[in-house]
């Protein structure tokens, strides 16, 4: 078993050709930030940050020990994210970034959610894994930094 966290979240992370160390920063701040965890009146309110700067967390009724270390996230390395199947019945993945620069910017990531006092465990990179994961909750959600950071 490569990585593992017992709660958090889970980043399925795809490289772009054109994504630089800004697009890797930009997804690390809105992901430790990004406000999708209940708080104490049932609103989402909460980012992993606040959760992890908390002793307990209430979850389902039971309450997570944040002492246990578990709490961060999970990156998975994923190409397959980048796939362009709108032609034909192949998917292309003309526009993912080639391995070398893929895992510079995927390993350059993990570092940056450190960096914000998180765990960050990884996947094997370019390798065949088999993630298991309880999605808790109906939260699932599509970030995308070419439409923060490239856009005039």
């Amino acid at each position: 078993m490569r990585g593992r966290i017992g709660f958090g979240l889970l980043v399925y992370l795809g490289v772009a050709l054109q994504d630089k160390e800004a697009d890797a920063d930009w997804l690390a701040e809105k992901i430790v930030n990004l406000r999708i965890f209940n708080d104490e009146e049932e609103k989402m309110n909460l980012s992993l940050k606040d959760i992890v700067n908390h002793k307990n967390y209430m979850v389902n009724g039971g309450i997570i020990n944040k002492n246990t270390g578990s709490t961060g996230v999970l990156a998975v390395s994923q190409f397959t994210l980048l796939g362009d199947a709108r032609k034909g019945r192949r998917p292309s993945w003309g526009k993912a970034a080639p391995p070398e620069t893929a895992k510079q910017l995927y390993e350059y990531f993990t570092e940056k959610i450190r960096e914000h006092g998180l765990i960050c465990e990884s996947g094997e990179f370019q390798a065949y894994m088999q993630v298991s994961y309880t999605n808790d909750g109906p939260v699932t959600i599509l970030l995308d930094s070419s439409e923060a950071i490239h856009q005039p």
